[in-house]
């Protein structure tokens, strides 16, 4: 299969086609954001949330533009956001004799923040019951457990590859039964 191929069976929901371009610009993706990062976690979840965003978004593809640097470019954009988030966390607020002060925001939950959470998490949980079982296990491993994806290669006797896959399906499936409900 061809990229061009694959782009256009993707575009129809193919998820051969998405797998196909998952396994072919993975790698590039990932050095991208690693060299970025200088972190494996933080390439990995970027790398992830390029590949599902850019997958959400197949319809938008220019073909007058090289995919691999479409990717490329909203693997950057993600990155840039994330730099923001983490800037506006902490506020510059005086300065005295060349010191800088720095407030750092409290985020730590309040009361009504915890009945909020603990009554998502019971939600986000029935939700992921409806997945099958392989889907359960793979998000169970990964965000509850917080294992890395060689982990959870080796957890479930499987590549590293298919991991990455049906962490993907997993997550656009429980973001489709989320919508639903």
């Amino acid at each position: 299969m061809e990229v061009k191929e694959a782009i256009n069976k993707a575009k129809e929901n193919d998820q051969f086609a998405f797998n196909y371009l998952l396994d072919k610009f993975w790698n590039d993706v990932y050095a991208f954001q690693l060299l970025r990062t200088k972190n494996e976690n933080d390439a990995e979840d970027i790398t992830i949330q390029t590949f599902s965003k850019a997958f959400d978004k197949i319809d938008t593809y220019n073909d007058k533009y090289v995919f691999k640097t479409w990717l490329i470019t909203i693997s950057k954009n993600l990155h840039i956001d994330l730099i923001r988030k983490q800037k506006s966390s902490i506020s510059n607020t005086s300065k005295t004799d060349d010191e800088s002060f720095y407030n750092i925001v409290d985020d730590s939950p309040t009361p009504e923040d915890k009945i909020i959470t603990e009554q998502n998490l019971a939600k986000l949980l029935r939700d992921i019951k409806k997945l099958k079982p392989h889907y359960q296990e793979v998000i169970n491993l990964r965000y509850f457990q917080e294992l890395s994806y060689k982990e959870i290669a080796e957890e479930l006797n499987e590549p590293i590859g298919n991991v990455k896959v049906k962490l993907l399906r997993a997550k656009n499936l429980l973001a489709a039964v989320i919508t639903k409900a």
